[in-house]
């Protein structure tokens, strides 16, 4: 893939990568894992379907900016290859955004769930989903060989809303 410069790292210039015919099963197996989360973590009928994807390449010295990802509703993270040592984590910030209320978790009892920072170590193929209204980044590749992964965002498909309350909407 031909990859560009993407402020501090590399971005592939084809930006929907999972069109590709030689990805077709990484599609798949990736739309499969959607479609478990959006049921089962999530707890939605509707269908999470991949919108844009991308490869992505942190040399040695580069990480990726915090950033989160617009006009998506899930996003991904795919690791398809060896990392390097150290892998880079990556690292998840819940609360970047205005709180109404802010109730403070006792220190014993914080869990992946309610702590307000997750850094994760990605191996060899992981696949990681999140909410893409979380900030996110990923730490500096400290190490000598390129840190590769892909990208990928996601949105709804089939009906939203209510007929009756005149809010439905059909994707």
């Amino acid at each position: 893939l031909k990859m560009n410069k993407n402020q501090i790292n590399l971005i592939s210039e084809n930006l929907y990568i999972f069109e590709l015919p030689e990805l077709a099963n990484v599609k798949a197996a990736v739309q499969a894992a959607l479609d478990t989360y959006a049921r089962e973590v999530m707890g939605i009928a509707q269908r999470l379907e991949v919108t844009q994807s991308w490869s992505l390449t942190n040399p040695p010295g580069a990480g990726m900016h915090g950033h989160t990802h617009s006009n998506s509703i899930v996003s991904g993270s795919l690791y398809y290859t060896d990392l390097p040592d150290p892998p880079a984590n990556m690292v998840f910030d819940r609360y970047k955004h205005y709180r109404q209320i802010e109730l403070a978790v006792d220190d014993q009892a914080r869990n992946i769930y309610n702590t307000p920072y997750n850094l994760v170590t990605p191996k060899k193929y992981d696949l990681i989903l999140f909410s893409s209204d979380y900030q996110h980044f990923v730490e500096v590749n400290r190490s000598q060989k390129d840190r590769h992964s892909i990208a990928f965002n996601t949105f709804v498909r089939g009906k939203i809303g209510n007929l009756k309350d005149v809010s439905e909407l059909n994707l």
